[in-house]
């Protein structure tokens, strides 16, 4: 299905976080956004060092409150949930051009980090987004299709309303499956810091 990412089988743990992600947050010097959503609030730091043309789309979308009323439409336990690109009519919402992947920057797929969603072309992430549930290194640079999924940012609180996702009944829509049952939509997305 267009603009969701390739399935993938359930992934291996890995023990440590990634050593861009192991620094604490740095009081200013990233941005934070906070996803205002049904289930509760996820505040999530951008690494623009590591993924700058990346960061800087998902900022350009979140001041243009692409994401205010879209869903959470996939959801898989131990494994991520993805949102940003639906309405809760399960209408896609336009989006600008894609942009280019940053997936070598040395970022990985693990748990509480937040990548970017696209299609097979490698140079397909518009809007959509993914926080990984679980260490995801399927997803890494170069795996699964030689590009990987890049990553640009982490969560630095709200697991737990990502765990309640995560964990939320699913069903199929259409042609989408794996959609809550009962829909979890983003209220709002805002810059708390920058």
């Amino acid at each position: 299905m267009k603009w969701l990412m390739l399935a993938l089988g359930s992934a291996a743990l890995i023990a440590a976080a990634p050593a861009a992600f192991a620094q604490t947050a740095q009081s200013g010097a990233d941005p934070v956004v906070l996803l205002h959503t049904s289930d509760g609030d996820i505040r999530v730091e951008l690494d623009p060092q590591h993924a700058p043309k990346t960061v800087a789309n998902f900022l350009q979308y979140v001041r243009a409150g692409q994401y205010t009323g879209t869903i959470f439409h996939r959801v898989i336990p131990g494994f991520m949930i993805q949102g940003g690109g639906f309405t809760t009519s399960y209408d896609e919402k336009p989006t600008r051009a894609p942009i280019p992947l940053e997936s070598r920057n040395g970022l990985k797929n693990a748990v509480g980090t937040i990548a970017m969603a696209r299609t097979s072309d490698p140079n397909s992430a518009t809007a959509q987004f993914f926080i990984n549930t679980v260490d995801n290194p399927g997803l890494d640079y170069p795996n699964p299709d030689g590009n990987g999924y890049a990553v640009f940012g982490k969560v630095v609180s709200g697991m737990d309303v990502v765990r309640k996702i995560e964990s939320t009944p699913t069903t199929t829509r259409g042609a989408m499956a794996d959609v809550p049952q009962t829909p979890i939509v983003i209220e709002s997305a805002t810059i708390v810091s920058q």
